[in-house]
């Protein structure tokens, strides 16, 4: 009997580290490619952006959802891998309005996605 409380209140505090830790290195992720994508923004918004920067972005995207993909379903990558495919393709051709719009949605989701991975009661029930 006391083994078997031993071993389940060990399995319970390795599932809770390891919800820590993913809360925490999405967390992170996140707030790097928000700050790249603030940065874009900025450039975009003063019509100085290239085609250069906006890949400069996708490219450290990409390094960051190889990570992620083990953490965040595939769905939620996919919808950030669309709309920065799109802001590309915009700043290069000069697009800055509709490039910009692209860019909020990003930065929106930077913000909310990592919210839906942290431990809480919304996200357990």
């Amino acid at each position: 009997m006391v083994k078997s409380l031993i071993a389940i209140a060990v399995s319970a505090l390795l599932l809770f580290g390891a919800a820590l830790f993913e809360w925490f290195y999405v967390e992170d992720q996140f707030e790097g490619f928000h700050e790249e994508l603030m940065s874009l923004y900025l450039k975009t918004q003063d019509e100085t952006a290239s085609g250069e920067d906006a890949k400069a972005v996708q490219t450290a995207w990409e390094e960051r959802k190889e990570h992620l993909h083990i953490w965040i379903p595939h769905n939620d990558i996919s919808k950030v891998d669309d709309y920065m495919s799109e802001t590309v393709r915009l700043v290069a051709e000069k697009e800055y309005p509709l490039a910009l719009a692209k860019i909020e949605i990003m930065l929106h989701l930077s913000c909310c996605l990592p919210g839906t991975y942290r431990p809480g009661i919304e996200n357990v029930f």
